[in-house]
């Protein structure tokens, strides 16, 4: 007897029975787009980077001064010696008079190099010793620069003293970042936008550097009176500037 057996799969379908699977698949297929569309991120934010500075004029507190040395011969180790004897004798001199901060004393360069004559050919040696003097006690370093008159003055420079900024750099700092502020109103309200947050934000202050000066001094008189008479000091006026830089994102 033959045997029959009924298959979900090959039973027939009714309309609605195809209905419902098309209508679940037309389903399926909106929540997966609906998905997608989820997803994807929404526009971005315009922003605005800009950057304000404020600054102020003070006048130079810092002044450097450089000596140097000079010497020729026919010896290397004889100019070297000769050198190292002018340096020691300035430094034990210069040190009598120093104070923290107010007059430091360090030494420079030191170097002896050959001399050459028309042919090419080593004919001596010369060598250069330096001392720096510096520090925001300008009359003192003045005084003393005059007073070592076995050293040439080949250089003056000034700048601004650490403590000086210091003094400043909160004022500064106060008002870049209100110029930073006013300016993103302006922006805003030039925009038609309703307001703004601040986004990335960086502060940062300016240090002048020195302004070296050539001072270019022929053999010192012999007259004690000439030879120690201070050096004349001019300081000059400095700017200090801090900077505030960063981004404004507009309120939609």
């Amino acid at each position: 007897m033959p045997q029959y057996r009924l298959s979900a799969l090959c039973a027939p379908r009714s309309p609605v029975s195809a209905w419902s699977r098309g209508a679940a698949l037309a389903l399926a297929a909106t929540l997966s787009v609906g998905a997608v569309n989820a997803a994807e991120p929404a526009s971005k934010q315009g922003s605005v980077s800009f950057s304000t500075t404020y600054s102020i004029e003070v006048t130079q507190d810092l002044m450097t001064v450089t000596l140097q040395a000079n010497k020729e011969g026919m010896q290397a180790a004889e100019v070297q010696a000769a050198l190292k004897q002018l340096l020691d004798g300035a430094l034990t001199d210069a040190r009598k008079s120093a104070t923290p901060g107010g007059l430091e004393v360090r030494t420079g360069s030191f170097s002896v190099l050959p001399r050459y004559n028309n042919n090419g050919r080593v004919n001596g040696w010369q060598g250069s010793a330096q001392l720096m003097l510096s520090g925001t006690d300008i009359a003192r370093i003045s005084q003393v620069s005059g007073r070592l008159n076995q050293l040439n003055v080949v250089n003056v420079g000034y700048g601004l003293s650490k403590g000086l900024r210091e003094q400043h750099e909160s004022e500064l700092t106060s008002q870049a970042i209100a110029r930073f502020r006013a300016r993103a109103t302006q922006i805003v309200s030039d925009f038609g936008i309703k307001g703004y947050t601040l986004g990335d934000l960086s502060v940062s202050s300016t240090e002048p550097g020195f302004e070296p000066r050539p001072y270019l001094m022929a053999m010192r008189a012999k007259s004690a009176e000439v030879a120690d008479a201070p050096l004349p000091a001019e300081p000059g006026k400095g700017v200090l500037s801090v900077t505030v830089s960063g981004q404004v994102l507009l309120a939609p």
